[in-house]
């Protein structure tokens, strides 16, 4: 999840090392689809379908009808490609026990194609949250480890090229250490690696949930889990990462560090949207910059709330590792979470524009310590 600010990359329909792909992943209404500029993305995401027994299905008759949509949207931008996503974090309560049985994955993959064939759709996604771990509903076991490496390779074979396949991972070492990702990743086009919502170095602390470098208050950033897949062999090229339009905030929150990697509880998540107009300086927050972790938050003394997201700079500065640091990231990925947190990532210029409308280039701010720039 991410940002690439590739409003002006060239759009081919192959891939190769001098491109990236653009991703927008889609949870919004039918009659939104039209509303955006697909000609700035490479792919679109239409999530989430579910399990329905062993077949793939959608959870009812208005996600058919976006599916139907997306698929007419091919004939206005025959550049893009159109993939639909299985799971998600609440979305695989039985993943593990369907998937455990050879017949069920081979059930699963023919209705896959028999679903992209109907929609006129170019691939297929699995976030499988997650295999061994388990996710917010259904419960993991060791055998999903080699269960998901057997459903990529069966997907495969019923998905063979030009359609595209492609899977959800996490970036941090509880995750990679319960996949096979070298028998994996020859049988998929690209990895979606999920570099946001990152876990804290202690526990029910404050830190960035989308960094782009570890620091001294957080190990797990998009470098330690592009780095730990570089690590494994798998292909610079097939790596996607990401960057949720979303943040997270934390109560009661002491204001040493102000407010960074201090105890605090969960406040839950909110939207880009609401962190500029609610949470402002107005209001008591002031923004700060993490300039090793190359990440923002937001502090209220007063109130004791931490807020941790990502803007137009993170944002823009994980570009400028694809262009100056190839070695990582030669694709990436993006990921608008906008209204209601639905996912409708397609139409960059202006969600860039209002990106910045309520950001400050931070460079040129005082420094408050050698940690952080202070963004008044």
């Amino acid at each position: 999840m991410i940002l690439s600010l590739g409003c002006g990359q060239v759009i081919s329909g192959s891939q190769d090392s001098s491109s990236f792909r653009v991703i927008g992943y889609y949870l919004g209404p039918k009659h939104e689809v039209e509303n955006f500029e697909y000609q700035k993305l490479t792919h679109i995401v239409f999530c989430f379908t579910q399990l329905d027994g062993n077949k793939i299905a959608f959870e009812d008759s208005l996600q058919g009808g976006n599916a139907e949509a997306f698929g007419g949207s091919k004939e206005k931008y025959p550049h893009l490609k159109v993939m639909v996503a299985l799971g998600g974090w609440s979305g695989c309560q039985t993943c593990s026990s369907v998937f455990s049985s050879e017949t069920d994955r081979q059930v699963f993959a023919k209705s896959v194609k028999e679903l992209l064939i109907k929609y006129d759709l170019d691939g297929f996604d699995l976030d499988w949250e997650s295999q061994v771990m388990g996710g917010k509903y259904g419960p993991g076991k060791p055998e999903d480890k080699t269960n998901f490496t057997s459903l990529i390779k069966t997907l495969r074979q019923e998905l063979p090229p030009p359609y595209e396949l492609s899977f959800d991972a996490n970036s941090f070492p509880e995750y990679v250490q319960n996949s096979l990702m070298a028998e994996v990743m020859p049988h998929v086009d690209f990895v979606n690696l999920m570099t946001y919502g990152l876990p804290n170095d202690k526990r029910a602390h404050t830190g960035h949930h989308a960094a782009l470098y570890s620091s001294p208050f957080q190990k797990e950033s998009v470098a330690s889990g592009v780095e730990l897949l570089d690590s494994l062999k798998v292909p610079m090229n097939k790596i996607v990462i990401g960057a949720g339009f979303y943040g997270f905030v934390v109560k009661d929150v002491d204001a040493e560090n102000h407010g960074l990697g201090q105890k605090g509880k969960s406040g839950g998540d909110v939207k880009y949207k609401d962190i500029v107009v609610k949470y402002t300086p107005e209001k008591g927050f002031i923004t700060y910059w993490d300039s090793i972790a190359k990440a923002p938050f937001r502090y209220n003394a007063e109130e004791k709330i931490f807020i941790t997201y990502d803007n137009a700079e993170s944002c823009r500065l994980k570009r400028v590792c694809h262009e100056k640091e190839a070695r990582w990231y030669d694709v990436l990925e993006i990921e608008w979470r906008f209204a209601e947190r639905r996912i409708v990532g397609c139409h960059l210029s202006e969600t860039l524009r209002n990106m910045e409308e309520h950001s400050s280039s931070f460079c040129n701010r005082s420094v408050s310590n050698n940690f952080f720039t202070n963004v008044t």
